[in-house]
C-alpha cells in the first residue's frame, strides 16, 4: 500500500520541494495551505504523516497541531513541524503536545528524506510490497518482551484471530528469530534494560530482510521519555499498557496492510450486511468507514439493492457510531440504495438521546430487517 504524506505550508515553494523529495519513493503527497485545509485534508485522506508548517495564515501550525491531537480519529497520525531558526524553541514547548520531529527551514531534500523515514516505512517507486493479507490469513508477530505475563496476554488477547504469537525475552532470541523466519510484525518492549530496544530496532532496520516489517514500542503509559525517544528512533507507533486490543489488532493490521473488512462486511443472498463490534472505539469506527465505500460500491457492481446495518452487538451508541451511520446512509441514498437497522432495545433507548439518531427505526433482529424491504 502506498504511503500518503500531508504537508501543509502556506509556501508554494516549499510544497513543491516536498512534493519533489519523494517523487522516487512509493508514496502519494497531497497539499493544504493552512491549518483549515490542514485539518480537513487530515480527515479527508487519513494520511500516514503531517509535515506541518507552524507560521500560517487563517490557522497556523500550532493551532491545528492542537485540534489533531484532540480528535480522536486523527490524533495517531505523527507529526513532523517545519520551522524557521528562530520558531526552533517553540517546537520544543509545543513538543509535549505531540510532535514527533521537527525540521528547521531552509532545509535539504536529504534531511527531509531522513527524518520521515524514521517515522514510517518509506519503499523506492517500483519496488514491489507485500501481497495484500486476508483477515482469515495467518500472520507471525513476534513479542520481545522480559516479562511472561505480557507475552501470555498477548496471546490471549489475539486468541480468536489465526496468529501466531511467538515471544522471546532478549535482542540476541529476536536476532535469532528474524534469521530463521521474518515475521509480519514486531513488538518490542521499550523497557527491557540497556536501552535494548533502540539498539534492536536499529538492527532490524539495517537489515534487507527485515527493513519495512512493522516495529511497535510497548510501554507502560506513564513512561513519556521511552516513548519519545523510541518515536524519535523511527517506531512505527506506540502501544501503551494495559493494552487495548481491539486498537493494536487495528493498528497491525494497517500497518501490514491487512484487508480487515470481513470482520464487519458480508454480502450473501442479495444483501449486504454492515455488523459493528461490541467496542465501536474510535480506530474500529475509521476502519468500517475506511472500507465503506469500497464495499459498498461491491455491492451495487454484484447487483446487491439491500443494505442493513447491524448494531446489535454494539455494547453503547456513543457519537462517533452515529456520524459513522449517518455517513453510511447518505452513501446508500446517494447510491439508491435501501437499508435497515437491527438493534437492541438498548441502543434503541440510546439513539433517542442523539438529534441525529432519535427518529431512527430498528427491527429487533437481522431477519427482521431482511423481511422489512
Amino acid at each position: 500500500m502506498r504511503v500518503k504524506i500531508l504537508t501543509v505550508d502556506d509556501s508554494k515553494t516549499v510544497r513543491i520541494i516536498v512534493k519533489k523529495s519523494f517523487k522516487s519513493f512509493d508514496c502519494d503527497v497531497v497539499e493544504a495551505q493552512n491549518g483549515v485545509e490542514g485539518l480537513a485534508m487530515a480527515a479527508k485522506e487519513n494520511p500516514d504523516i503531517v509535515l506541518l508548517d507552524i507560521t500560517m495564515p487563517v490557522m497556523d501550525g500550532v493551532e491545528m497541531l492542537t485540534k489533531l491531537k484532540s480528535d480522536p480519529e486523527l490524533k495517531s497520525i505523527p507529526v513532523i513541524m517545519l520551522t524557521a531558526e528562530a520558531g526552533r524553541e517553540n517546537v520544543m514547548k509545543i513538543a509535549k503536545v505531540g510532535v514527533r520531529d521537527y525540521i528547521v527551514k531552509p532545509f535539504k531534500e536529504d534531511v527531509l528524506i531522513d527524518k520521515v523515514s524514521r517515522v514510517i516505512d518509506l519503499r523506492p517507486a517500483g519496488e514491489s510490497a507485500p501481497a495484500q493479507k486476508n483477515i482469515d490469513d495467518p500472520m507471525d508477530i513476534l513479542v520481545v518482551e522480559d516479562q511472561p505475563a505480557i507475552i501470555e496476554q498477548i496471546k490471549s488477547g489475539f486468541g480468536h484471530t489465526p496468529w501466531e504469537v511467538h515471544g522471546v525475552a532478549s535482542t540476541g532470541e529476536a536476532i535469532d528469530f528474524c534469521q530463521r523466519k521474518v515475521p509480519d510484525c514486531i513488538l518490542i518492549s521499550l523497557s527491557i534494560p540497556d536501552d535494548a530496544a533502540i539498539t534492536l530496532f536499529r538492527i532490524i532496520r539495517s537489515n534487507a530482510k527485515t527493513k519495512y516489517v512493522p516495529l511497535f514500542g510497548l510501554s507502560v503509559k506513564t513512561a513519556l521519555e521511552e516513548q519519545q525517544r523510541a518515536q524519535q528512533a523511527g517506531f512505527s507507533t506506540i502501544i501503551t499498557k494495559p493494552i487495548d486490543f481491539g486498537d493494536l489488532e487495528s493498528k497491525i493490521g494497517k500497518a501490514v496492510n491487512l484487508d480487515t473488512s470481513g470482520k464487519y462486511f458480508a454480502m450473501d443472498d442479495g444483501f449486504m450486511t454492515v455488523k459493528l463490534p461490541t467496542a465501536c472505539n474510535p480506530a474500529v469506527v475509521n476502519e468500517v468507514s475506511t472500507y465503506l465505500k469500497t464495499k459498498t460500491s461491491e455491492a451495487v457492481g454484484a447487483g446487491i439493492s439491500n443494505v442493513i446495518f447491524d448494531t446489535q452487538a454494539v455494547e453503547s451508541l456513543n457519537m462517533e457510531v452515529v456520524k459513522l451511520m449517518l455517513q453510511s446512509m447518505k452513501l446508500c441514498r446517494d447510491l439508491s440504495l435501501k437499508y435497515a437497522l437491527a438493534g437492541t432495545t438498548k441502543i434503541v433507548s440510546e439513539s433517542k438521546k442523539f438529534e441525529e439518531s432519535k427518529d431512527w427505526n430498528f427491527c429487533d433482529s437481522v431477519d427482521a430487517a431482511k423481511g422489512s424491504f
